[in-house]
């Protein structure tokens, strides 16, 4: 059945049973892209974009394509949300042209207003709270190599940033145990943390923070780290990589893991900072098939919320 929400917004809003379908959807697309050649046939997926991106925009303009569709990009220069055009226009606009929008902005407001105003799916493509998109992909990347989720160990190594916040709600809906290493004063959202916390103890899951690398990775089936400055934050960059030295991923770190631990990265990476090559381009990477699922898992999201009705995905 299609995802009962119109949107996407956060994972908060996702039941469990919804992402394990999505999953399952995802592999079938993989395995068998051919069958979807045409289940959106006609749609129009609008991306506004006021971010730049390589892997969002990139995967999202394919699979529409790869599923029968077309999308159409605006970017940072052509939205200008809330200033061009007030953010409602822009949605009752688009909804009369598009059957779906994907939104990659700085203000997580922004993307709720415009899902509020808004008729058609609303797909956030990352925002300065969450990254939805990404964080459903890593764990699905994740069962593909190790067979499972639930009661895995996912160690987070850095910022509590928006990609942090996505994980921390993908792993209380998917029973993973989700450790995050983070230095002091860069602890994800506190609101965001109460919130996920809850979850994770109803599903008997844990979610821990830390401000020690080590304790975050040992015993952890697979590490997970990203850049030390985020987009828009490039003024901190300086004190950001003096803070953040302690908390790089190399050798050293991953051995405190499991023997079999895989290391994850939602890239872009700043190689020699948060990561070294020895661990981004070692055999326990799986960098580039997070990437490369970033399609997959997309075109089955873009299915179950665009889709005419349930017959046009699988069960």
């Amino acid at each position: 059945m299609p995802i009962r929400a119109k949107d996407l917004i956060s994972i908060e809003f996702l039941r469990s049973e919804e992402i394990e379908q999505l999953f399952r959807l995802a592999a079938e697309i993989k395995a068998k892209s051919e069958r979807y050649h045409d289940a959106l046939d006609r749609k129009v997926l609008a991306l506004l974009f006021e971010k730049p991106s390589l892997r969002t925009r990139f995967t999202f303009e394919t699979g529409i394509y790869e599923l029968g569709g077309k999308g159409i990009y605006f970017g940072p220069d052509e939205v200008g949300l809330g200033k061009r055009e007030s953010i409602h226009d822009v949605a009752r606009n688009i909804e009369r042209w598009a059957h779906g929008v994907v939104i990659r902005t700085f203000s997580h407001r922004n993307i709720t207003e415009f899902a509020g105003a808004c008729r058609i799916p609303v797909i956030n493509g990352l925002d300065d709270l969450y990254h939805p998109c990404q964080a459903l992909t890593d764990l699905f990347t994740l069962m593909e190599h190790k067979e499972r989720i639930e009661g895995l160990t996912l160690a987070w190594v850095g910022d509590g940033n928006n990609v942090a916040h996505s994980l921390m709600w993908a792993s209380a809906k998917t029973g993973v145990n989700l450790n995050l290493g983070v230095p002091e004063g860069y602890d994800p959202d506190p609101e965001i943390t109460k919130n996920a916390l809850a979850a994770a103890s109803a599903r008997g899951t844990s979610i821990t923070i830390t401000h020690s690398p080590g304790r975050a990775v040992q015993g952890a089936d697979a590490v997970y780290t990203d850049v030390w400055t985020s987009m828009g934050r490039e003024s901190e960059t300086e004190k950001r990589r003096k803070v953040f030295k302690p908390f790089q991923v190399n050798e050293g770190l991953m051995r405190r893991a499991k023997p079999d631990a895989l290391f994850m990265h939602c890239l872009p990476a700043h190689r020699g900072e948060e990561v070294t090559d020895e661990v981004i381009d070692s055999p326990c990477s799986i960098v580039f098939d997070q990437a490369e699922n970033r399609l997959h898992l997309q075109k089955a999201l873009l299915l179950l919320l665009m889709g005419k009705d349930k017959d046009d995905v699988s069960e």
